[in-house]
Formats: C-alpha cells, structure tokens, sequence
C-alpha cells in the first residue's frame, strides 16, 4: 500500500488516539484533525449531549459524514472516535485516503485511564464492565490497519516515536 499523506489513528476508547495524534501532527508539520472534536463543533453540542438528545445512530451518521468530509484533504493527522469502525464504509474510506494505525491497551489500562471521564457516553454505568464488552465486541474490528501498536507500556511519545518509524520506511 502506498501510504497517502494522512496517517489515522483507530482504537478503543483509552489507547492514546488524541494525544498521539498531537505529537504526530505536530513532528510532521501536519494538520491535527480529531474526528470527535469536529463533530462537536458542527452539531454545536458535546457528544454525550448528542447521545442524550439524539441518540447514538444519530452521532454515528455525524462521525461517518465528518469522516468523509476530513479525508478529502491531505497531510492530517486524524484521531477517530474508537466506535468509527462499527460501519464498514467507514473503514473502506479510511483505506483508501490514510496510513491507519490501530492503538490498542489492555482492559487494565484503559479502565484506569478512562477512569471518572464523563465525557463517555458508552460507559454509562458499570465502566469496566462496559469497557470488557466493547472490547469483545469490537476485537477484530480494528485488524484492518497498516500498522498496530500496543500502548499499555509506552508513552505517548515512544508510540509517536514507533508510529513515525514505520511511517517514514
């Protein structure tokens, strides 16, 4: 696969997707793109807010339009929501417009990092029970990316750091 100027970063919720996605923009001189936070802006509301008042199928078609919209454009690094591969015409424009990287974590980390985050719509309730569910819900819903890296252990900058390796190859 030739890699285009996009490099995008999929994962569970908690894996570093927006942190890393800041320095990689940041090293390559790329335009900073999070899906979730161009969301909120365009529907002028937070996405628990958009769960709230309409629903969860509702922000999905959002992220999924917002996502198209993102990757018409080039040399971005784009952050996804961790639910932005539930819809297979979501992973088909991804392929075809970026460098996807899968971030994963162990349920452990995630749950600590995610910890008291109200911002999660889709842990309401019991997190780390929410957490495990997503994760075995979602397992193979990520094996499509280019290149995967194991963030448990590392900092955000040693996962940029790894990311950058391989993308510069």
């Amino acid at each position: 696969m030739s890699k285009s100027n996009n490099i995008i970063l999929i994962g569970m919720m908690g894996t570093g997707k927006s942190t890393v996605a800041d320095l990689l923009a940041r090293e390559l001189g790329y335009k900073l793109i999070d899906v979730d936070t161009a969301v909120e802006k365009e529907e002028g509301c937070t996405i628990p807010e958009l769960f709230t008042s309409k629903g969860e199928s509702y922000f999905r078609d959002a992220e999924s339009r917002m996502l198209c919209s993102v990757l018409e454009k080039k040399a971005q690094v784009v952050a996804t929501g961790g639910g932005v591969v539930l819809r297979s015409d979501n992973c088909d424009v991804m392929s075809k417009n970026g460098w996807i990287v899968a971030l994963t974590a162990d349920p452990a980390a995630i749950v600590q990092r995610v910890s008291g985050d109200d911002k999660r719509p889709l842990l309401a309730g019991n997190a780390e029970e929410r957490i495990h569910t997503i994760m075995k819900e979602r397992k193979d819903a990520y094996k499509f990316a280019h290149y995967t890296v194991d963030t448990t252990e590392l900092s955000a900058a040693e996962v940029s750091r790894l990311i950058l390796a391989h993308y510069r190859v």
